[in-house]
């Protein structure tokens, strides 16, 4: 028996096996088919530094994993491949981002004008998550003042918000020069 029989009489009775792992992994049973294929391709190529008393199943699925956790990444990044014409027009259609980031620019800039104290409570708190516990610590304050602190600082910046406060960074409306 030659070399490559010999590997075709190995791997043969696992592809089953391994075209399941492979579509459990992916979902998608064109792409989990590409998969194997690429693995088997990888095992022939490799067959002569495998190591001779290591389990070929093992050795096989390895290389399945991997290239399946590369393809998941890759995925990832790039997002869906479908033809336009499959995709609904709900899916190609995105709402604007400007007013989200116009109401977070507004936001910041109402944060900016509370006193420092309740700034950096809020902040602490709220922005880096840390407890009571921890932001009193870093302030160098007791607990119950962070957060009455934090109860001030919630409650001035829903009081801005609410009257619409006009903040420094806004541009000045435009008027008519005679």
């Amino acid at each position: 028996m030659s070399l490559s029989e010999e590997m075709i009489a190995q791997m043969q009775p696992l592809i089953p096996a391994l075209r399941r792992y492979a579509r459990a992994m992916l979902r998608h049973r064109d792409d989990a088919d590409d998969l194997v294929q690429d693995v088997l391709e990888r095992a022939i190529g490799g067959w002569h530094g495998r190591r001779k008393g290591a389990s070929l199943r093992s050795w096989l699925f390895t290389i399945l994993h991997n290239l399946a956790l590369d393809r998941l990444r890759r995925l990832a990044r790039r997002g869906m491949a479908a033809p336009l014409e499959s995709v609904s027009e709900a899916r190609l259609a995105t709402p604007a981002s400007q007013e989200h980031g116009t109401q977070t620019r507004d936001v910041l800039a109402l944060i900016a004008l509370l006193p420092a104290d309740q700034r950096s409570v809020l902040l602490l708190v709220a922005v880096e998550e840390l407890s009571y516990a921890e932001a009193a610590a870093v302030l160098d304050v007791p607990q119950g003042t962070v957060m009455s602190r934090l109860a001030r600082a919630r409650e001035r910046l829903r009081r801005m918000m609410d009257e619409n406060v006009q903040t420094p960074f806004e541009k000045p409306a435009l008027r008519i020069v005679p």
